[in-house]
Order: structure tokens, then sequence, then C-alpha cells
């Protein structure tokens, strides 16, 4: 039998390529929690989460003094046991962001692992849908920019053949909000996709006169308006408004979205694999969207989501927010605004070993 030799984790800071902000934070770094598996058969996988400036050593903490201690001995093969066992060993923690992160690298590196032995590329490990799937842009739309820079961003995306744009809301005026989107929507034309984002800022009364305002600019989804824990507030929502309502990256367990989609609050699902704790629960939630014939259209990551939404058949968009350039040697692959999965076997992430050495911080 096979068996994990050696789990090891490291905490590697990677500096923001552009400056990002929101209704409700800024984007500082991205503290990437990196775990690498070894085992007996020479075999080896690499997995990651992160944090967008705070709580990365948290994480690392719980790995470095408890989780990764579990794995010695074990069969990398049974990911569903693992994950359950890291899963249940937490119960003190769970279910909350930290301990979600820190399973998440852990799931991810025995997926990469479980890849490579079985020789195939995760997006067909994973379900094999399709190997290329629609790019939304994000990253010219953040909230400090201009109007004007709003509109030279989207333009130039739709000149690069991508979907769609998104763009940050939640401006203290709601006709600012509004003079923006309007912008947008007149630079991009009537059929490209246009969403907005307002990072949980607002109470569901202010969201459903917002979605009101924003309707006449036929957006494909209106994105976290509400705290995620307010269910009711997004339920009220989505009974309001033509808009779909879209949900999930500060979203930690599988009985959440379940809530969600039951009570048909969530129109669009952005589960994160960081986030909800690996690609092992990852695909039990986009299994469960389906089920409610529910597209899913993941938060960030877009060099790991790629395989993901291309595994899935109601995979419908990647989110463009490169961030991982300055630890890679390749970028994904774009075609006719299309991200592509990578052929190459496991997560298909090519890693600078030395780069990623040179940012280690813990």
């Amino acid at each position: 039998m096979t068996v994990i030799t050696r789990a090891t984790a490291r905490l590697v800071d990677i500096e923001v390529e552009t400056v990002r902000t929101d209704a409700m934070q800024s984007f500082l770094k991205q503290e990437t929690i990196v775990v690498d598996l070894e085992s007996s058969d020479g075999a080896t996988g690499r997995g990651y989460s992160y944090t967008i400036g705070t709580g990365g050593r948290a994480s690392l903490s719980m790995l470095n003094e408890h989780l990764l201690r579990l794995l010695p001995g074990e069969d990398p093969s049974n990911i569903e046991r693992l994950w359950r066992k890291l899963y249940d060993s937490t119960r003190a923690t769970s279910v909350g962001v930290l301990t979600a992160l820190a399973l998440a690298a852990v799931d991810t590196a025995l997926w990469d692992l479980k890849a490579k032995r079985a020789n195939l590329p995760l997006w067909q490990l994973a379900g094999g849908s399709r190997q290329d799937v629609p790019l939304y842009d994000t990253e010219g739309g953040w909230l400090h920019l201009s109007e004007g820079e709003l509109v030279a961003g989207a333009q130039e995306s739709m000149s690069r053949g991508w979907r769609g744009i998104k763009i940050k809301v939640g401006k203290e005026s709601l006709a600012e909000d509004v003079s923006r989107i309007a912008a947008v929507r007149q630079a991009i034309g009537a059929d490209a996709a246009l969403m907005v984002d307002a990072n949980q800022s607002m109470t569901a009364a202010e969201a459903i006169r917002r979605a009101a305002a924003f309707e006449p600019y036929r957006l494909a989804w209106f994105e976290e308006p509400l705290p995620a824990e307010d269910v009711a507030g997004h339920e009220r929502l989505a009974q309001a408004s033509r808009i779909p309502i879209a949900v999930g990256e500060s979203i930690y367990s599988i009985g959440a979205f379940r809530e969600y989609l039951q009570r048909g609050a969530a129109g669009i699902v952005q589960v994160d694999v960081a986030r909800i704790g690996g690609i092992t629960p990852w695909l039990k939630v986009a299994h469960l969207a389906e089920a409610f014939n529910v597209d899913v259209c993941p938060h960030f990551l877009m060099e790991l989501h790629v395989s993901l939404v291309a595994a899935i058949p109601n995979g419908t968009f990647v989110e463009h927010i490169p961030q991982l350039r300055a630890v890679t040697t390749e970028e994904i692959e774009i075609s006719e605004g299309r991200a592509v999965a990578p052929s190459a076997v496991g997560l298909g992430i090519s890693w600078d070993e030395d780069e990623l050495e040179n940012r280690v911080v813990a």
C-alpha cells in the first residue's frame, strides 16, 4: 500500500499586482499557505490556499501543530476519508475560515498527488465536462477607480475578446453607482456580461433599493450585496429583484450553501475552493448547485478554478484576477475569451521553486 511519508507547510507572501479596493476593504497581499506531500512510491503533491492579508499564520500553525501530524502513514488515495479525519479533528474550530483554509491546502495537495499518480489533469479527474470556459475580468473594476478608468479597463478587456466585466459598487451615492454602471454598459455593448459586486456592504433594504436602480442595465448578477450570514435578507432581495443574486465567496460549509439554495436566495454560486475547505467539498457544492439548476462561477483563484469549472457541467465563468504570476513560470492559457484548463497532470500550476522560496515568511 502506498502511504504518505512526509507533509510540510509554509507561508509565502505574494504582493498584489495592482491596487485592489472594494466597499469594505483593500487587498493588501496574498498570504499563500503551501502544503507539500510525498508518498512512499515517490509521488508528490502540492496544494495551497490564501488570505488577502491577515490570518495566514494562524492557519499555518493549525497545519504544523495539528493537521499535518495526522497524515503520515495514510493512503493518499483515500481523499474523502482524510478530509473527514482532518475535519473531525478540528471540531472546536469548525465551521470557520481559518480551519477551512488549512483543510484546503491539504486537500488540494491530495488531489494534485492523486491526479499525478493517475496521469491525468485535474479537470478530467474531477469530472471532465469540457476543457475551456468563459472568462470575465474584475481587475479593471475596483471601487477606487474613476468612471473613466472603469470604461477604459472595460474596453481593453472587450478588445481581448473576454466575455464579461465586473465592477465594484457601494459608493456612498446611489447616483454615482448607477452612473458608473451605465458608463460601463455603454462601453461594452448590450451583449457582454456585466456584473456588480457590493462585498457584503449593504442592508437588505438598501440592496433592494439599489437593485431596482440597477435593473435597466441588464446585469448578469449582483454579488454579495449583504453579509453572508444574512440568508433571509438575500432571500428577500432575490424575491424583489430580477437580477440574479450571487453568493459564496464568504461561505464556509456545504450546509450553508444548501440553505441558500433551498430558500431561493442564490441565483449564482461562487464557491471558493480555499474558503470551502478544498476540492473535495467544492465539488459537492457544485453538484448541489447543479441539482438546483444553478450555475457556478467561483471567486478568485483562477489558476485553480479554471480546472474545476471545466470539470463540471454547470460551471459558467472563471474570474480573471491574476495573482500567482510572481511565483509561476506559466500563466493560464486564454483563447478567444475563454480560459483553457491545463493539460498537464495534477493541478497544472507551474510553480517557480526559487521564487516561492524567496517569499517564504514562515
